[in-house]
């Protein structure tokens, strides 16, 4: 039995991993949006490590912290050994499409916004789909490649299930705007509409 996500409504979880995918599955199935099994049980484990904090986040002395993205990045390439660089491009992508996903509306305080997650998430799934191709992770290649492709309606599904116990508010309706704007969210785009608000259309610069 898939669980109620719908916004305001409040769910009773014994069982993060099969709330979880629950929940994924029937917002891609509201969406439209088809990932293989084998993507779906990546995204689902993914979710359940990251509902951890400290699996998130890295202790510092001032307290837990994560490292710029553009950082992580750069980290990750200049790794001394690909083992290193392989998990720490998928590190940025997790905490990428985590974050685009459930922490949207914290992205308008910020410099950083959400479109700058999905390229980066993107980008480093892609890399680390092609550095698997021809080794022994092959099989898990095919995840990541599926996972860059389709990294924004992932990013849109992740924040209906964010959704489930958050009202909006006049701010929020504005925010869900300038995101359409930036990124052509589906996602925004209907509770735009739901929340009375037409979109106009927009034409996407190339990441």
């Amino acid at each position: 039995m898939q669980p109620d996500i719908a916004a305001g409504s409040v769910v009773a979880v014994t069982n993060l991993e099969e709330f979880f995918r629950g929940a994924l599955r029937s917002v891609l199935a509201d969406q439209h949006v088809a990932v293989d099994e084998q993507t779906e049980r990546y995204v689902v484990n993914m979710l359940t490590l990251f509902a951890r904090a400290e699996r998130l986040y890295v202790s510092t002395p001032d307290g837990p912290s994560l490292k710029p993205l553009v950082q992580m990045f750069s980290d990750a390439l200049e790794a001394a050994t690909v083992a290193e660089r392989d998990l720490a491009l998928q590190r940025v992508g997790d905490i990428s499409l985590f974050m685009a996903g459930f922490f949207l509306r914290s992205f308008a305080r910020r410099l950083v916004d959400v479109d700058y997650h999905i390229a980066m998430g993107g980008r480093a799934y892609g890399t680390l789909a092609s550095s698997l191709e021809r080794g022994p992770r092959r099989a898990l290649a095919q995840v990541f490649a599926e996972l860059a492709a389709k990294f924004q309606p992932l990013v849109d599904a992740l924040g209906q299930i964010s959704d489930a116990a958050y009202v909006y508010t006049q701010r929020d309706v504005l925010r869900l705007y300038e995101v359409w704007l930036k990124t052509g969210s589906v996602r925004a785009r209907r509770l735009l509409r739901r929340l009375g608000i037409e979109a106009a259309p927009v034409s996407l610069r190339a990441h």
